[in-house]
């Protein structure tokens, strides 16, 4: 299996896709006929979340595993510190090495519904650097993603701080960075150019969250502190109830955003698909990305 580095060089752009485990069968059934449509712009990889807690972990497995098996793509499988143990970690790890799965997405996570900071369980772990150091350490054939802030996350103090955290998870074993979303592309080159100085020297992924409605992803943005371009709002609002009007300024927005930052330098594009081919597909075409 290739690792997670590789599939981004100075010859090629790496692709990957994220999805979420869905509530019923029939949503599942959906889901895996967008990843099909999707599957077309030959992926290098697709990941999948799990709920607050790990309440869906289970699901998680199986959605990747029928990911892969159905498409042959290799797959990645979220982690967080939420809840767990050490000796939990484990087992969910042993899980995603008996079920074939490739990579890891290990992140800290957010505080349990109706706390407001994160503390470890007793016998867990209350960072993500430990997490990646346990795996890195006892399942050294999972490659590892992480998460990066181009605008900071809401938790640091400052931005050196959290940019001191992004170091220890990438010394500790990380292979690639992948961005939370952003709207504002600067915001995304100032955060390599300060990753480069802090000497973190892997891939850093942009994630993409393309907006086909106004109203969903200004609650998005309000829950991780991600800007809107005023300008872009603006656009959006000249006809908030036209669904069509608000996918095509969508995909022209993001269409922009990807071609900008494919042409200057960025690795490669993680797209969060919210379990929809679409608007994805649309923008994946207007840019002229390789497919089948």
């Amino acid at each position: 299996m290739a690792s997670l580095a590789s599939f981004y060089t100075a010859d090629r752009k790496g692709l990957s896709f994220e999805l979420f485990p869905p509530k019923t069968a029939k949503g599942e059934a959906a889901l895996l006929k967008h990843v099909e449509r999707l599957n077309e712009f030959k992926p290098d990889y697709v990941t999948c979340t799990y709920g607050a807690g790990g309440s869906t972990r289970g699901k998680t497995l199986d959605i990747v595993s029928a990911v892969k098996q159905q498409f042959n793509v290799p797959v990645a499988s979220h982690l967080t510190c939420v809840g767990s143990t050490r000796e939990d970690l484990r087992q969910y790890l042993n899980d995603v090495e008996r079920r074939d799965i490739d990579f890891v997405v290990a992140l800290r996570g957010d505080p349990p519904q109706g706390a407001t900071t994160f503390k470890a369980v007793e016998g867990g772990l209350q960072y993500a650097n430990e997490l990646v150091e346990l795996i890195n350490g006892e399942f050294p054939n999972l490659g590892v993603a992480v998460a990066g802030y181009p605008e900071v996350h809401q938790e640091a103090p400052s931005a050196d701080i959290d940019l001191d955290n992004l170091k220890r998870k990438v010394d500790c074993g990380a292979d690639i960075v992948i961005t939370q979303l952003f709207y504002r592309t600067e915001d995304y080159f100032d955060f390599c150019d300060r990753c480069v100085a802090a000497g973190i020297t892997i891939p850093i992924v942009p994630g993409i969250l393309p907006v086909i409605n106004l109203a969903q992803i200004q609650r998005i943005t309000s829950m991780c502190g991600a800007k809107l371009p005023q300008t872009f709002v603006d656009r959006l609002s000249e006809h908030c109830d036209d669904d069509d009007w608000q996918f095509k300024i969508g995909v022209e927005f993001a269409t922009t955003q990807v071609s900008e930052l494919l042409a200057t330098g960025a690795p490669g594009v993680h797209f969060y698909v919210l379990n929809k081919s679409q608007v994805t597909a649309e923008v994946l075409t207007q840019v002229g990305w390789r497919s089948e």
